[in-house]
């Protein structure tokens, strides 16, 4: 299988959760073996970095990459598209502290990268596969991960709220079935949080319009839900784009219960820690009829402003 970037550059504007300050994204094609690179722009220049499980500075409210000069937050959900849409090399431009929070959900992202369009390049894809039993549990969540050809979750969560509960979904993920199944899986979260956040100077750009947000009864939200069980829709998004940190394609069929962005995060670091136990590197094969390489793509910037 050919490694892929995309094809076209794509750029929006939104509003960052956290700073509730408008931020601009901008996604450029990448060459061959490049990965997924981040840019932050900022008034003395850029500071590149390549999400790594080290690089992981916070996962209270949202995931969060750093080097010790700057910082990126919120970018699970774009992560989750640009893997969920098997796209193995982008370039990802940020001018602001944190990605726009768009709907709440990945739906956005996968309509810019569907808009770039994916192109295939000339050399292999590179994984790394599951390759014995991992069993990885604090504190009564877990999350366990056996050898599969391909990636597959198998996700639980358990809330007390009534219209929540214990909620159960397992997907392989494919770019159909990301689109399709779990893309518009928006983020949610508690009344009695969001006003503590408020009041603490967080998550000024969370509203209604960006999340599902629930009192102690139902669900405060106009429209509703998406899905009968979004919320492990969107926890089983969440969990895609936080591997996507690793840094490389994962294979593994992943049994994961109530975990969230440190969990996620703690169990890439085990398997980083122990790869030489955990995980074996393969080349995925170019079909002979794959296509030709990427070329520079001068035509103009499709613009998705929100």
């Amino acid at each position: 299988m050919p490694q892929t970037t995309i094809h076209k550059t794509v750029r929006c504007t939104g509003i960052g959760l956290h700073s509730g300050k408008q931020v601009e994204l901008v996604l450029r094609p990448a060459t061959d073996d490049t990965g997924i690179l981040f840019s932050l722009r900022n008034g003395s220049g850029s500071t590149f970095l390549t999400p790594s499980p080290s690089l992981v500075v916070e996962t209270g409210l949202a995931t969060v990459l750093g080097d010790g000069r700057e910082t990126v937050a919120t970018v699970e959900h774009l992560l989750a598209a640009v893997s969920g849409m098997g796209i193995d090399n982008i370039h990802i431009e940020v001018m602001g502290r944190e990605l726009p929070i768009m709907d709440g959900s990945a739906a956005s992202f996968v309509y810019l990268l569907k808009q770039a369009g994916v192109r295939k390049l000339n050399k292999p894809r590179h994984v790394m596969a599951i390759k014995k039993f991992v069993d990885f549990e604090q504190n009564g969540k877990f999350i366990k991960a056996r050898p599969y050809n391909g990636f597959r979750v198998d996700y639980t969560i358990d809330f007390a709220h009534p219209l929540i509960g214990r909620q159960q979904m397992e997907l392989e993920i494919t770019p159909e079935n990301f689109t399709k199944e779990i893309a518009k899986a928006r983020t949610f979260g508690f009344l009695k949080e969001v006003d503590y956040l408020h009041a603490n100077g967080l998550a000024l750009g969370g509203s209604l319009d960006n999340a599902i947000v629930l009192d102690e009864y139902g669900v405060l939200n106009a429209d509703g839900l998406r899905f009968k069980d979004e919320f492990v829709r969107h926890k089983l998004l969440d969990f895609v784009g936080d591997m996507a940190v690793f840094g490389a394609s994962i294979q593994g069929h992943f049994e994961v219960f109530a975990s969230g962005h440190a969990l996620n995060n703690a169990f890439l670091r085990h398997l980083e820690e122990n790869s030489e136990m955990y995980l074996e590197s393969k080349i995925v094969p170019i079909p002979e009829t794959s296509g030709e390489a990427v070329r520079e793509d001068r035509s103009q910037p499709v613009n998705a402003l929100a």
